[in-house]
């Protein structure tokens, strides 16, 4: 079969005004970015909030192997197979970290014949929402630095600033770094810091839970960038930079939208990772799909523990979001790696929130017939429909029997129900999550974590949701360890009030907000020649 960027580069793409066309929206609903891409302004949002909304579909997974398990794939597929059956549906996706990227799972723009166009702009630059939050939440680490510099106040204590920087990059030896070295501090104050991930920075996920450029204002203006010496909260809006950043950001709040390669309308906008942020796409370009379709299949990162719990207790919490069904995508090398009961446990997981739930068999290339078939039968004998897909060979003709179930699903009477209320202690919230979706047996809280959490408690910020930053590698904090785990205790390690975004991150095990690059990684593939044409990307 040919690779990823081959079958991009051969696919004909419709001029993006059609692909806006089809969705209702005029050209003055739309700003261009070249002949496929486009900006949908807030203004168009807006206009059409009083049409009903479609019916939303989430994807998910059991717990992937590290390469993943083509969840965007089986998003954007879906999608193409709900209009092959005569549907009017979309896409609704995060925008590719270049971290990870250039590391070790490569791009995240779907593959074979069920992805994103243009994919080497998606993969890489795009329209430059990922270093407008770069460059945004900078810009606060550099006005925080300088507050400190110029002994402003109110006043900053060096050893409680709480807001590191943040690069768009996997970068080990950035996790922690020693600032205002030059003069030995005469020129900044001489202090310990590090870097973030974007897709971890809560910038990040400000844009992405944001519902309007007022919204996205006095969210940064509530974020902590520190204490003083008191322990008071210093806030964004207290170094006067919330509006510098807002003005950065206000093209980036818009939505993207591009095409697939059976020219399917996709919303491709914001990328929090689900491991250590809540790992969805904007609240935004979610309300904008579901104005303008009938059907909107939309992902939520990793496996149901950390991307899905998040979806339903952060964004659809916030956003008064509530799917119809969800697909949990299984490969065969998950499977050998995880087993069947890890399968069920992610589907009860999705279901003790009131969501109907199917599998979604995502054959890759040298997958057994029987094979797929034997897995099929253990979910269902398990109490899961599971349906063989091949959504990359075939784009949305691999999977129109999956699409044809979802209407199915869809038709049935759901209700989302959150696992925990919001006036519940954080350690309790934590808890709840750890059994209810981890199948743990409870939590071992961190002396330095409980000292945490009675903090922000203290502050008043004790009634918002839970963000559980762990790893995607097991059900566990441990990511040695397989399949279904019993017996188990989740380790808190910390907390950390994320008031902008309006939760509180809760650490587990030991889990990084900065990855680092593998042995091999993807970069050493990626290369250029001189007609322009990029190789390597996947």
């Amino acid at each position: 079969m040919k690779s990823d960027i081959e079958i991009a580069r051969e696919a004909e793409k419709r001029p993006i005004a059609e692909i806006a066309s089809a969705l209702g929206l005029a050209r003055d609903d739309i700003v261009p970015y070249g002949h496929d891409t486009a900006k949908v302004p807030i203004a168009a949002v807006e206009r059409l909030s009083d049409r009903p909304d479609g019916n939303l579909i989430l994807v998910t997974a059991m717990t992937p192997t590290a390469l993943g398990e083509g969840k965007t794939t089986t998003t954007i597929g879906l999608g193409q197979a709900l209009r092959r059956i005569g549907k009017r549906a979309c896409v609704a996706i995060r925008e590719p970290s270049l971290g990870p990227c250039m590391g070790l799972k490569g791009g995240a723009a779907g593959g074979g014949y069920s992805q994103v166009l243009p994919m080497e702009d998606i993969n890489l630059h795009f329209t430059g929402d990922l270093h407008a939050v770069s460059i945004a939440h900078n810009l606060l680490s550099a006005m925080v630095d300088n507050h400190l510099h110029q002994r402003a106040v109110p006043e900053i204590n060096p050893r409680r600033v709480a807001w590191k920087r943040a690069i768009d990059m996997n970068d080990r030896s950035l996790r922690h770094i020693v600032v205002g070295l030059q003069g030995e501090g005469i020129h900044g104050v001489m202090r310990e810091d590090g870097f973030e991930i974007t897709a971890a920075s809560e910038v990040m996920a400000i844009l992405c839970l944001a519902r309007s450029l007022a919204d996205l204002k006095r969210r940064l203006g509530d974020v902590i960038v520190g204490y003083d010496y008191l322990r008071k909260p210093i806030l964004c809006r207290d170094v006067g930079a919330a509006g510098a950043m807002t003005a950065l950001l206000k093209n980036a709040l818009n939505p993207n939208l591009v095409q697939t390669v059976e020219g399917a309308p996709a919303f491709v906008h914001g990328g929090p990772f689900a491991n250590i942020a809540h790992g969805c796409n904007t609240v935004l370009a979610t309300r904008l799909a579901l104005k303008t379709s009938d059907f909107v299949v939309t992902e939520a990162g990793f496996g149901a523990d950390l991307g899905a719990e998040k979806f339903f207790h952060i964004k659809c919490r916030m956003a008064e979001l509530a799917p119809k069904a969800a697909v949990l995508v299984v490969t065969r090398r998950a499977y050998v790696m995880h087993g069947v009961e890890n399968v069920l446990q992610h589907v009860d997981a999705v279901r003790s929130f009131g969501i109907p739930a199917i599998v979604s068999l995502n054959r890759f290339a040298g997958d057994r017939d029987d094979e797929l078939r034997e897995i099929g039968k253990r979910c269902e004998d398990g109490g899961v429909e599971a349906v063989i897909t091949n959504f990359r060979e075939a784009g949305g003709d691999g999977g129109t029997a999956l699409a044809e179930k979802i209407c199915s699903l869809c038709e049935r009477s759901s209700r989302l129900a959150f696992l925990y209320p919001l006036d519940a202690g954080m350690i309790d919230k934590v808890e709840t999550v750890a059994r209810r979706v981890y199948g743990a047996d409870g939590v071992e809280v961190a002396s330095s974590a409980r000292a945490d959490i009675k903090r922000i408690e203290d502050l008043g910020y004790g009634g918002l949701p839970v963000c559980i930053a762990k790893t995607p590698a097991s059900l566990t904090d441990d990511p040695r360890i397989a399949g279904r785990p019993r017996g188990f205790k989740i380790r808190v390690t910390g907390a950390k009030v994320s008031a902008g975004a309006g939760f509180v991150v809760v650490y587990t095990g030991d889990v990084m907000t900065m990855p680092g690059l593998p042995k091999q990684p993807a970069a050493l593939k990626i290369d250029v020649d001189e007609a322009g044409n990029i190789s390597g990307l996947f």
